[in-house]
């Protein structure tokens, strides 16, 4: 065996990452529905005052500035507190530190796809066992709790759910997450791990912040999704149990010490207006979903499974349709300037596509679903014989 195939973590790029609107370039889409993200904001925007050229700039807390931690673990309805709550560059960076705090090559993680691919990814580049608990359309992309516990092992060090999720934008009950913490409780060498990014863009009641019903489970959000604020690159992780969080502050000290002190200032500064925020965000959202259900309901060609909370949903080309699924996807873009996310984002048929809906302003929403129509329409065998 070679070196660079006896290498300890094996990295490499995803679709997501390299055909990203990012590194394509957001110039060359006329409309962007594949982002995964309430839209950028600036932070006049939410009233926030940025003028911080006053500010020292030292070394912050390893563990992220006491009053953001506070203010996120307020969510928690006093099951969490400020030391719970640990402040990394984003959820990408907290979803690496947990995997590499629990993981090595060959443990056993159950991970439901389809997911966010950080998810998946960083336990396959660690070696880890990665067994995957798949998702369906036609089940609704519900979760199927008897399928995680046939599978979950004496073993099992790892079982790890996106809820809400992330492409389809389901999500669960207070009583099947609360079924999921007490299987995991029931096998000792097991953690869960939930990413709640969207939590608090639930349409209905929010799922409560998950690390708060046990100290066998772990979570991690951001002010990405949500709050439409990418560029601050803040986002945690909450836990329990003291040991581990030590862990885990240790991983993160040795990858970059701390977090950036005026990020994480603008980042509470935010979080202390959460309720105007919030409902800011929201009210966004719900219109935009509403444009996308009357686009989508009775479609010829298109279906969905509409979303409980996100601003994300993951339609399909109907099946029993004949189309050139590379015409539909090179027409969308290059004749109709529209941008989704393939289904290969998310090891998925590419009839699937993540639409993101709260990121575009509503006409470039509108001419967006307009350009799916005709990217279909002419993409279907019919029309190309």
């Amino acid at each position: 065996m070679s070196s660079e195939q006896n290498r300890a973590v094996h990295y490499r790029r995803t679709p997501i990452e390299i055909e990203s609107p990012e590194q394509l370039g957001y110039s060359t889409i006329e409309n962007n529905l594949a982002e995964s993200s309430f839209s950028d904001m600036c932070l006049a925007d939410y009233g926030i005052d940025a003028d911080l050229g006053r500010m020292l700039l030292p070394y912050g807390d390893h563990l992220g500035a006491e009053r953001l931690r506070s203010l996120i673990a307020a969510e928690g309805d006093d099951s969490l507190s400020a030391d719970d709550v640990l402040v990394t560059a984003g959820a990408a960076a907290a979803l690496f530190i947990v995997s590499t705090g629990l993981l090595g090559a060959n443990d056993h993680a159950l991970i439901c796809t389809p997911n966010y691919a950080t998810n998946l990814e960083t336990p396959r580049a660690l070696g880890a066992d990665v067994e995957t608990i798949e998702l369906r359309f036609e089940d609704k992309w519900q979760l199927d709790l008897e399928r995680i516990a046939s599978r979950i092992r004496p073993d099992t060090r790892l079982v790890s759910v996106t809820y809400p999720h992330n492409p389809t934008g389901s999500t669960i009950t207070r009583n099947e997450l609360d079924a999921l913490v007490a299987l995991v409780e029931s096998h000792p060498s097991a953690r869960l791990l939930v990413d709640e990014t969207y939590r608090e863009l639930a349409y209905a009641e929010p799922l409560p912040m998950a690390a708060g019903l046990s100290p066998r489970v772990l979570a991690v959000s951001s002010m990405s999704k949500t709050y439409g604020l990418p560029g601050l690159r803040v986002g945690w992780l909450t836990c329990r149990d003291d040991r581990l969080m030590e862990t885990l502050l240790a991983a993160k000290e040795q990858i970059f010490i701390c977090g950036a002190v005026l990020e994480e200032e603008l980042a509470a500064r935010v979080l202390e207006r959460r309720s105007a925020v919030l409902s800011l965000v929201s009210a966004k959202t719900r219109k935009h979903l509403a444009v996308v259900r009357d686009w989508i309901d009775g479609h010829e060609l298109f279906e969905w499974i509409e979303p409980k909370a996100g601003v994300v949903c993951f339609p399909r080309i109907r099946p029993e349709i004949e189309v050139d699924i590379d015409v539909f996807y090179r027409a969308l873009l290059d004749l109709y300037g529209t941008y989704v996310g393939p289904g290969h984002w998310f090891d998925q048929e590419r009839r699937f596509f993540r639409l993101g809906f709260a990121w575009p302003a509503e006409e470039e929403l509108e001419r967006g679903l307009e350009g799916l129509d005709r990217a279909a329409a002419g993409a279907r065998l019919s029309s190309l014989r």
